[in-house]
């Protein structure tokens, strides 16, 4: 029998996920200190268990230490098997050392998890696909294109073109454009520092042209909403995009608003700001994939049969 429970940042998502799967979500209380320490307890007997952990580790970083401590709570429980299900991975930028003297905050994390006493994990459109690597347990990933394919094949796709908004993102748009059948355009960004864009071009015909703009994530929206300003600039008839990961920070909202994007397709892998959230951003709902994916798990049915679309 599979409990399933979920971090402070992820209840609803969590909540949605042990309804999908046809269970009650355990509860859990996280207690503050009035120095911003927190400890967390499961209130509900997990002992010979299986418990699926659900917590997505967006900043602030409180989020990933609130899931190792359920976790490490879980772990002294007795629980049988703990699988962690993260839909948004955070620090998976940092997953290589690309410069002196720089940390892989991506493979920190995943031996802080496994330290912890993950026995498998479940998550969705990691930023690098090489991170599955860096544990030693079993890595289900799952793609948002399950979900975001589907939707794209509902437009007009005679006039559609797949584009990505940096060279980082061609393999993924690739994919989508041998799903959907069309054509591909890349956008070239050079930048200085992070965040701060110096120059960006396009690579391909996008004349005339509903461009679909790929991505894992959106942070600022910086580069998603030049390259879709670049795009109408080439003649493009249309710009929208899909992301998996609505970071949407600084004045990501404010940009998509003032945008020439036609819409923004997301996940609810991350929680959208109500009180800055604009009608451009539209949400798919991935619950249901965590849900069947655990369904898989516990019935030992292949995940890649049954919903995955790469």
């Amino acid at each position: 029998m599979l409990k399933i429970l979920a971090g402070s940042a992820s209840q609803n998502f969590g909540r949605k996920v042990a309804e999908a799967f046809g269970a009650e979500l355990v509860p859990v209380k996280t207690t503050k200190f009035s120095d911003g320490e927190f400890t967390v307890s499961i209130e509900e007997t997990i002992r010979g268990k299986e418990v699926a952990i659900v917590q997505s580790t967006f900043p602030p970083t409180d989020n990933l230490m609130e899931l190792l401590l359920l976790i490490d709570a879980a772990k002294r429980a007795s629980a049988k098997r703990i699988i962690a299900v993260i839909p948004y991975f955070g620090f998976a930028r940092q997953d290589r050392k690309d410069k002196p003297r720089v940390a892989i905050g991506a493979k920190l994390v995943a031996n802080l998890l496994t330290a912890a006493g993950i026995d498998r994990l479940i998550t969705m459109d990691l930023h690098a696909d090489q991170i599955q690597g860096f544990f030693e347990i079993p890595v289900d990933h799952l793609y948002a294109s399950t979900l975001f394919v589907p939707y794209l094949e509902g437009l007009d796709r005679n006039n559609l073109c797949i584009a990505t908004p940096d060279t980082g993102g061609t393999k993924r748009a690739n994919s989508y454009a041998k799903l959907l059948g069309v054509d591909m355009a890349i956008c070239y960004k050079q930048r200085k520092v992070a965040n701060e864009i110096e120059s960006m071009t396009v690579i391909g015909d996008v004349e005339g042209k509903d461009v679909v703009l790929v991505d894992d994530m959106c942070d600022t929206a910086g580069t998603l909403t030049k390259a879709a300003a670049l795009m109408i600039e080439h003649g493009a008839k249309t710009v929208r995009a899909v992301c998996t990961h609505p970071v949407l920070s600084g004045p990501a909202y404010e940009r998509i608003a003032d945008s020439v994007l036609t819409e923004m397709v997301v996940t609810d892998s991350i929680p959208l700001n109500k009180t800055k959230n604009t009608d451009k951003i539209k949400v798919l709902p991935v619950h249901g994939l965590f849900a069947e994916t655990l369904t898989c798990l516990m019935e030992n049915r292949s995940i890649s049969d049954t919903l995955l679309i790469h």
